[in-house]
C-alpha cells in the first residue's frame, strides 16, 4: 500500500491495540492546541 503508520511504537499487536494507544495521544494533541494561551494572551513579547 505505502503508506506509514501514524504511530510507530514496534508491538507487534492489531489494529485495535493500536488505536486504544493513538486515539488518547491524538486527544491529548487536540486539547493542546485548542486551549493553550498565545504569547499575546499572556503578555509576553517575542
Amino acid at each position: 500500500m505505502g503508506i506509514e503508520p501514524m504511530l510507530f511504537m514496534d508491538m507487534c499487536l492489531g489494529e485495535g491495540s493500536g488505536a486504544a494507544l493513538a486515539f488518547p495521544i491524538v486527544e491529548a494533541a487536540c486539547g493542546i492546541i485548542k486551549n493553550m494561551a498565545t504569547f499575546e494572551e499572556v503578555g509576553m513579547e517575542i
